[in-house]
């Protein structure tokens, strides 16, 4: 069966960089030589593994990717971090018309 890595590297300036590959081993030394010079890492090395999650079906990786690609820097800390009730809390809708916020929890007065 064949696997893919959605994963979290840390850069050394603190910020995080997410990636996919089929072979985590290879893609991470590769990130540390640095043999691609116009990537993200290659001027933030060296780099750290600090997450990362398999799967088996290529879609799934790629929909994980995306999706980690646009989370803060917190809430990637919490996945890391393995604290699910921050990456709960991080996750809430903090907008102010969101239903939590109204009066009555967004109910319509009768």
């Amino acid at each position: 069966m064949k696997f893919y890595y959605v994963y979290i590297l840390l850069c050394n300036d603190a910020t995080f960089y997410v990636g996919v590959t089929s072979d985590i081993d290879r893609r991470v030394m590769e990130h540390n030589a640095g043999k691609y010079p116009e990537a993200y890492t290659h001027s933030r090395r060296p780099i750290t593994l600090v997450f990362y999650q398999d799967f088996t079906d290529p879609n799934q990786t790629i929909e994980f990717e995306k999706k980690l690609k646009k989370w803060s820097s917190s809430k990637k800390q919490a996945l890391i971090d393995g604290d699910f009730d921050r990456l709960q809390d991080l996750s809430e809708c903090r907008n102010a018309t969101h239903h939590k916020y109204k009066p009555n929890g967004g109910d319509i007065e009768k």
